[in-house]
């Protein structure tokens, strides 16, 4: 199957060559290649070769698309999802109109005890459906690669439960998903007590059987005060990278945790929220191979203040933003929208925040050699826009979504 896009008004985050971008850094962040009036050709899944229209050499396509007038990118690649869940977590978002805190709201048995309270209640059946769902959804805005975290099960069962839901979506979705056990999401009400014989719960019954079944590609902590301490969150990362699950973190959202820095020691692929981040952060981060993960939507919705993009890129590092789609503290996955709070709030230019979500998002799932630029031989993830005047107005035209099309492994879906 060939399929030719012709007349694309621009091309954005093409790269030319043989060597592929891991990730962007800093100022490098401000640009993004394009080529204008240009053609894209897709073949048996793949780009197979593009340039500009007048360059346009004679070839067999099986279907032609005009896109005149029409943008085409990279698939958005988010990064940080928790996507399967059982229910909404609506009440809470009332509680907090009324004044009640995150943390006061778990301390009363909400927010992730909450959640795990109702996946447990329900059956896989039931949550696959419901995932696919919201997967569809986001898919219809732009992803194109996902990561999916558990952490609602916070037992054996339920989280076993979430990862298998988590496989299945994998084989019956056209989307690239990776998958994030995050058993350390929250202490269960029965092991408040107990921190220590939690801890050896997942690192010594449901870990192995991760592994063993190949559920997961990543191992997730929620480092944070009242949550997991350095300390416990040391253990379980040395463990995950004993069963060859790599660490991903939970860092600094409502305190200046210590998480940053505890990733970087583990050689975390990402650390993630960063509201608390200052100078000692930055430095940690700079020079190592740990990617910076921003959630804005997570600070709107929770009514907190945001990230500090700006110093962040303005020292170097390559910065990444996803959504946290999650029941309680960010029920979107809508990435269009994302922008426009990472344009307006955290004062990313359009270019920085488009980058934070392709080629940064997918080093932050390792999928940088086959995603997030337009390259030859890349896998065929692509956008088709409606008409758009230009890729600014992708974040300036919030809340509408810009996409006519999505390329999926070369198909349109």
């Amino acid at each position: 199957m060939r399929l030719l896009l012709n007349n694309i008004s621009g091309l954005f985050q093409t790269e030319d060559g043989t060597a592929t971008r891991a990730r962007v850094y800093g100022q490098d962040m401000a640009n993004i290649p394009s080529i204008t009036n240009a053609w894209l050709l897709i073949e048996d899944h793949r780009i197979h070769s593009f340039g500009k229209m007048e360059d346009q050499p004679q070839s067999h396509a099986d279907e032609v698309i005009d896109c005149t007038g029409q943008s085409v990118l990279p698939a958005w690649c988010d990064s940080h999802t928790h996507l399967v869940f059982a229910a909404p977590r609506d009440g809470e978002f009332v509680d907090r109109i009324k004044g009640l805190s995150y943390e006061e709201i778990a301390r009363r048995g909400g927010g992730i005890l909450n959640s795990a309270r109702k996946l447990n209640e329900t059956s896989e059946e039931v949550l696959y459906e419901q995932a696919l769902h919201r997967l569809n959804a986001v898919i219809a805005t732009g992803t194109g690669a996902i990561e999916i975290k558990s952490g609602y099960g916070l037992n054996l069962e339920g989280e076993l439960k979430m990862l298998r839901v988590i496989r299945k979506l994998k084989e019956n979705s056209p989307a690239t998903i990776k998958s994030t056990f995050l058993a350390a999401h929250a202490y269960p009400i029965e092991y408040q007590n107990n921190r220590p014989a939690y801890l050896e719960l997942i690192i010594n019954k449901i870990l192995p059987i991760v592994s063993g079944e190949g559920l997961a590609d990543y191992m997730d902590v929620f480092c944070e005060k009242g949550f997991f301490d350095i300390d416990a969150t040391a253990q379980l990362l040395e463990a995950g990278w004993k069963y060859g699950l790599k660490p991903k973190i939970h860092a600094n959202q409502l305190h200046y945790s210590g998480g940053v820095q505890i990733g970087v020691r583990h050689n975390a692929i990402s650390v993630d929220h960063l509201e608390c981040v200052g100078d000692e952060e930055i430095e940690a981060l700079k020079g190592s191979n740990t990617i910076p993960t921003l959630l804005p939507g997570a600070a709107f919705f929770l009514g907190m203040h945001y990230q500090p993009a700006r110093k962040m890129i303005d020292a170097g590092l390559p910065v990444c933003l996803a959504t946290d789609y999650n029941p309680g503290s960010c029920p979107s996955g809508n990435i269009p929208l994302l922008l426009s709070i990472a344009c307006t709030q955290l004062k990313m230019t359009p270019e920085e925040a488009v980058n934070a979500v392709t080629i940064n998002g997918a080093a932050a799932m390792e999928l940088q050699n086959d995603l997030g630029t337009i390259k030859t031989e890349k896998k065929a993830n692509l956008i088709i826009t409606q008409k758009i005047p230009s890729l600014a107005y992708i974040p300036y035209d919030y809340g509408n979504n810009p996409v006519q099309k999505m390329i999926l492994e070369g198909k349109i879906v």
